[in-house]
């Protein structure tokens, strides 16, 4: 009985040392052991840990993406219309040794601190450089800017053992005292773009307006052409005819035409014709044979 209530504290103690020398590693996180500040041991894995109790210390980090909102910073594009951009940026521990070795303690909160400045820096540097106005950071090659911003910052985070996922733009305003200056710049700019459009549009009418009258004047020249052509060949045709006719029967030919004329001369209920009626013109009326009187 003494024996076993002699042994009985030293086993709690035994299995509290034993319990308080042992810790978990999740999923979701990486770990340092530290004894005295000094890093004796770097966990990636899930699992379980051993520490040497009252001299190791286990810090924790988020293994999980992590994400961190820029401050509103106002920027200069080329085109020196000003604007006020804000950003957000993912990012994960990719070194924690790296990590614990250039923010210390601070941890979370001062990678959360640092890598606002390098994002402000790489924002302005970008969206500022040659080439890049207000018009570009609007238009679909914003996505370009924001993966060249996410490279530069990157670049700067690595140092700090800080892996930058994504960069995304949020906002991007127009400062309250300029805006009605630019929207009044704008307007006037849509203006010149769309009365240069107009005088483009008549210009193109002129040309299309003229190419249509040349060739309206080209068939029409060569309608008149081919009608007299056609024309020509239908008084060839009827000379033809008519000598045909004229050469097998003169007499018929000539009854005939007088015919004609007699039809053409009196058209019409009131015509009126004042001849002698001893004009050739009414030998055929004056015939009872049917032949010119002679």
């Amino acid at each position: 009985m003494r024996n076993t209530t002699f042994l009985l504290p030293i086993v709690v103690l035994i299995a509290v040392g034993v319990l308080s020398s042992l810790f978990i590693v999740d999923e979701r996180e990486k770990v340092l052991v530290l004894r005295f500040g000094q890093i004796k041991q770097e966990i990636t894995e899930p699992g379980l840990g051993f520490k040497v109790p009252l001299l190791d210390e286990v810090v924790r980090y988020e293994d999980r993406i992590l994400s961190v909102e820029t401050d509103l910073i106002e920027v200069t594009p080329a085109d020196e219309r000003r604007l006020e951009v804000d950003a957000f940026v993912l990012y994960r521990i990719a070194n924690i040794r790296q990590f614990r070795q250039a923010l210390g303690a601070g941890g979370e909160r001062e990678a959360a601190v640092q890598l606002q400045g390098i994002l402000n820096s790489q924002i302005r540097t970008v969206l500022g450089s040659r080439g890049v106005t207000s018009n570009t950071i609007l238009s679909p090659e914003r996505s370009a800017l924001m993966n060249l911003i996410r490279d530069q910052a990157n670049s700067r985070a690595s140092a700090l053992g800080l892996s930058i996922v994504d960069v995304r733009l949020r906002q991007t305003n127009l400062p309250l005292q300029n805006f009605d200056a630019t929207l009044q710049r704008m307007i006037a700019e849509r203006d010149r773009e769309a009365t240069d459009e107009r005088a483009r549009g008549r210009e193109a009418a002129q040309r299309v307006t003229a190419q249509a009258d040349r060739t309206y004047e080209e068939i029409l020249s060569e309608a008149r052409r081919d009608a007299r052509i056609i024309e020509g060949e239908a008084d060839a045709e009827r000379n033809r005819i008519f000598a045909e006719a004229y050469g097998q029967d003169a007499e018929f030919f000539e009854f005939y035409r007088s015919l004609t004329a007699y039809e053409n001369s009196l058209k019409g209920a009131n015509s009126t014709m004042v001849m002698s009626p001893d004009s050739e013109f009414f030998n055929y009326l004056q015939s009872d044979t049917g032949r010119a009187s002679e």
